[in-house]
């Protein structure tokens, strides 16, 4: 239990005191995480373009704890009004499925409108309100800061947070469920408050859990990346099950793919021998694009499918006299449901081996031999993780991606790619990328803003000016695409039209900085010294180097959402390490600074290509020893200065409020690529340095300024 006054008030506290408030935090630290991560995941399902703001849901997340941490000394607990809070934003979210949130001329989504007032209303809105959920779990944590040992607060902090990742992890791996996930946060907040807060918490949580529960409809298939729902094509019904004898009927139907309650993909057969001649010919004709690259192939032999979906790629492929495919797709759940609802069951065909897993991952362990590589529609519709601005096919459509593919073509092997562009620059960049990464341009045909690309290894007859509806596209003379902008894997942006932010994030950004500064200002009732500058920036730091490694290691191993977990909770382990390590220290040493520095430079003039290069033993090692080095000494600078603030609370509110501003550089990263990060976080270390130096100096050490 706790007590609505703050801990710090207690005088003398003995060892069972010390334990109990611990536990506590190790309890609110695990609520935070696992709060965060499940409305993270849970909120796209309510109103989907949350998906393409995932991390400003994170940061959000960061700045209801940071303020809450900085009010830690508080003598009235704000916690008990955690479950109004949570109720409100909930139904705030609720309100905002409605409203269909802005688009902007710089960046490709799917289905979006123009932007209006009203729609950044609802978005700024939706941040707000989850940063304010945070704010008396914040406050919590921040008033155990300042009754515990600040090293020892930390310590359970950081082990609550592992738990809350690994716990999560663990829930999604298994089975995950948005009701079940507010559930066991609802729990965990009633035996958090007193008991004679109950009575009047429960029926709110139960509330708010009835408002998640009706959110998502119970036919609803949840994914690691989407809320999944199935319907008949042109139906609206979500459905469980196929209609019976759905592998033999004539006629079969065709089931629609909705994620996030948008059109993703159809699980049907494009056999004709499997429909009457009346719709026989509508299939031919919609399977166009899906034919045009074998017409233009002499060999079809071996097929290398990426981003295979529910099967039709795969199934054209068998269709055109594929003896062997190898068919690849990140989620495991479309693979499923293909099996359930694709009349073709087509992954259970002989000819047909299916990899689940992240396709640069793929090519990357290939060993070639094939006449066809062929990139599927894998244009996503969310991030891979809410600690990055890159999408779940970000580092398959960049220049060094073509490059691994057509590498793996056979002599006159044709590599071929297949996209719903909805915008002219959008397919440039396209073809600019395919063009660098082959060195040749490529052939393209278009029709209704779908474009097909291929590319050839050797000789091939010329391709026919038209195929179906799709008409060959040839570029005036003069014109070699050099205005667009291709997508690298340093700068893996495909859906950006230039190298820029784009002005929904710049507005929602200013917003939440506008609130954010007087806020903090306001509340702690006093100057912002040295000492919080200096924790200030090793959080923003901190933040951008977590990210910066998440994107590093998810290029090395895969964009899936296990290989976040797993990096994650290596940084939390190296931060728990280094904590251990401090507590074992007399004193902070400038020193540590050198080392720190020194390993963030070792990792921005090591090329990611040439980590690329290595085997996956050479890889792993490289990940797990000289990837989290710069954390560890982080880790070790920030505990012994932080081991003897008279101020833990908040200083430990200034770090997460660096740890938001922090995740909005991030966002820089559109601008001058993922590599040129590092030299902010390096200024952001050397500004911390600068402002050590001078607390030394003056003999203030990490007092109060």
């Amino acid at each position: 239990m706790v007590s609505t006054q703050s801990p710090a008030l207690s005088a003398q506290p003995t060892d069972l005191d010390v334990r109990r408030r611990g536990l506590e935090l190790f309890c609110l630290s695990f609520l935070a995480l696992f709060l965060e991560l499940m409305v993270i995941r849970w909120e796209p399902a309510v109103v989907r373009l949350i998906a393409y703001y995932a991390n400003l849901m994170l940061i959000s997340s960061f700045l209801g704890l940071g303020v809450g941490a900085i009010v830690g000394k508080a003598k009235k607990s704000l916690f008990g009004w955690l479950p109004a809070l949570l109720l409100i934003n909930v139904v705030w979210l609720l309100i905002a499925h409605f409203v269909t949130l802005p688009t902007t001329a710089s960046e490709s989504r799917f289905y979006t409108p123009s932007p209006q007032l009203l729609r950044y209303v609802s978005l700024v809105g939706i941040f707000v309100s989850n940063a304010i959920v945070f704010v008396p779990v914040g406050q919590r944590i921040g008033s155990l800061f300042e009754a515990l040992p600040p090293l020892l607060a930390y310590s359970w902090d950081l082990g609550g947070s592992l738990a809350g990742t690994l716990g999560f992890g663990l829930f999604s791996l298994k089975y995950f469920s948005p009701t079940l996930g507010m559930g066991l946060v609802a729990v965990a907040i009633i035996l958090l408050l007193p008991r004679g807060q109950w009575l009047r918490a429960i029926p709110m949580l139960a509330l708010a859990m009835a408002g998640v529960y009706f959110s998502v409809t119970s036919s609803a298939i949840w994914s690691p990346y989407y809320c999944i729902i199935v319907t008949e094509m042109g139906g609206k019904t979500p459905v469980r099950e196929p209609r019976p004898g759905l592998r033999t009927m004539q006629d079969p139907p065709i089931y629609d793919v909705r994620v996030n309650h948008y059109f993703l993909q159809s699980d049907g057969t494009s056999d004709p021998s499997r429909y009457s001649a009346q719709k026989r010919s509508e299939i031919l004709t919609a399977r166009a694009q899906y034919d045009l690259p074998y017409a233009l192939a002499s060999a079809r032999r071996r097929v290398l499918m990426l981003g295979a979906g529910g099967g039709t790629d795969t199934e054209i492929a068998v269709l055109n006299g594929a003896e062997q495919v190898d068919a690849v797709e990140i989620d495991p759940m479309l693979v499923k449901l293909s099996d359930r609802f694709n009349a073709s069951a087509i992954y259970e065909n002989p000819k047909v081996r299916v990899h689940v897993e992240d396709a640069r991952a793929f090519l990357r362990r290939s060993s070639g031999g094939y006449d066809m590589v062929v990139f599927g529609f894998l244009d996503s519709q969310t991030l891979f993780s809410s600690m990055t601005n890159i999408r779940l096919d970000g580092y398959i459509y960049t220049v060094q991606s073509m490059q691994s593919a057509f590498r793996l073509l056979n002599e006159n092997g044709v590599l071929s790619l297949s996209f719903m562009a909805g915008h002219e620059w959008l397919a440039r960049k396209l073809v600019r990328m395919v063009a660098l990464a082959t060195n040749q341009m490529p052939v393209v045909y278009e029709s209704q803003g779908q474009v097909v690309i291929c590319a050839f290894r050797g000789q091939h007859p010329d391709p026919p000016p038209q195929f179906g509806r799709f008409v060959r596209t040839v570029l005036p003379a003069g014109d070699d695409l050099s205005d667009a902008v291709a997508p690298t894997d340093d700068w893996p942006f495909l859906y950006l039209s230039r190298k820029t932010i784009p002005a929904d994030y710049l507005i929602v950004i200013g917003i939440l900085l506008a609130i954010t500064i007087p806020a903090v200002f306001m509340l702690r009732g006093r100057g912002f010294g040295m000492n919080d500058g200096h924790f200030l920036f090793l959080g923003l730091a901190f933040l951008l180097l977590e990210t910066k490694s998440i994107g590093d290691c998810s290029l090395y191993f895969g964009t899936t959402w296990f290989v976040t977990l797993v990096v994650v909770t290596g940084v939390l382990l190296m931060v728990l390490a280094a904590n251990l390590v401090a507590m074992r220290m007399s004193r902070f040493r400038t020193w540590l600074y050198a080392p720190l520095i020194a390993s963030l430079l070792l990792l921005y003039f090591i090329k990611r290509d040439t980590v690329l290069a290595l085997s996956f033993d050479e890889r792993l090692l490289w990940s797990l020893l000289v990837v989290p080095l710069p954390i560890f000494f982080a880790g070790l600078i920030f505990s012994t200065t932080f081991r003897q603030a008279s101020n833990p609370s908040s200083f430990f509110g200034a770090n997460l409020i660096g740890a938001m501003i922090g995740g909005f550089c991030e966002y820089l990263s559109m601008v001058m690529g993922n590599k040129d990060l590092m030299f902010l976080v390096i200024g952001a270390y050397l500004v911390s340095f600068g402002l050590q130096l001078r607390l030394v100096k003056t003999g203030r050490g990490v007092q109060p300024s």
